[in-house]
């Protein structure tokens, strides 16, 4: 296949579906009904033409033969006079008359047949378009109920262009408002633990309490440390007279009562 032959059959895909993005199924009908309608039209003045072109002829066709009979009369008439040459001369002019209304006639015969095929053809064409006229509002009825219903189906569904930004407007003002949420927690939290401070409460009451809260702190190290000092120390005891022996002196005393070192 050449370059062009490619672009020719490229150009007339996007064409046809551009095409088949732009048409309503509910209008292409319509114009067809219209351009039947017009035919319909023409088919009746054609009829009506023919049937005036019938008229005129059979009214040619009455005269000429008024004429013959005004003819075979004076003919009749000359004979009776004995004027034989007049009598030839009317007869001939009826004969001329008689061979204008036979080729009418045919001509009448051939118009009436085509008024008749007129008519049969008109009266065809006429239900032809009744029934398309049934058809096409048939198929608009039908497209018009799809689209509605399709329509109706994606709002229900949330598929739809319109229905589709929204839902995608309320999902990120739904994600907008977590994450608010979020930060106003985590805030929450932050000043609960004393790791911010809560701009709200900053006044000199504040500032006393804390005060009073770091020396209360330091209070309370100090016991403890106290406690924990005097609980490492060794423990004196009592000798028998009362005295308190150090724990030098409880060794001495221990190393005695077992008899020397050993």
């Amino acid at each position: 296949m050449s370059v062009m032959q490619r672009l020719s059959l490229i150009f007339r895909s996007k064409a046809n579906k551009a095409l088949d993005r732009a048409e309503d199924p509910r209008e292409t009908p319509d114009y067809s009904y219209q351009r039947q309608l017009e035919l319909l039209s023409k088919v009746r003045r054609g009829v009506a033409d023919v049937a005036t072109s019938r008229k005129r002829v059979e009214l040619q066709i009455k005269q000429l033969e008024t004429q013959s009979a005004k003819l075979q009369g004076r003919a009749e008439k000359a004979i009776a006079a004995d004027r034989e040459d007049l009598a030839r001369e009317a007869l001939t002019r009826k004969s001329g008359l008689t061979t204008q209304i036979r080729d009418l006639r045919v001509q009448h015969d051939n118009l009436r047949g085509e008024e008749e095929k007129l008519v049969l053809a008109q009266q065809r064409l006429q239900t032809k378009v009744e029934s398309f006229r049934t058809r096409k509002e048939t198929i608009k009825a039908n497209y018009t109920a799809a689209e509605a219903q399709t329509r109706i189906g994606e709002a229900m569904s949330g598929i739809g262009e319109e229905m589709g930004d929204v839902g995608l407007a309320i999902q990120r003002a739904e994600d907008k408002t977590a994450q608010m949420q979020a930060r106003a927690g985590a805030i929450d939290e932050l000043i609960a633990s004393g790791a911010l401070d809560d701009a709200s409460s900053l006044n000199a009451g504040d500032d006393i309490a804390r005060e009073l809260d770091s020396l209360s702190s330091t209070s309370d190290v100090e016991s403890e440390l106290a406690r924990l000092k005097a609980g490492s120390k060794p423990q004196a005891i009592e000798s028998g007279n009362g005295d308190i022996l150090t724990p030098e002196e409880q060794a001495i005393q221990r190393e005695i009562s077992e008899g020397g070192p050993a």
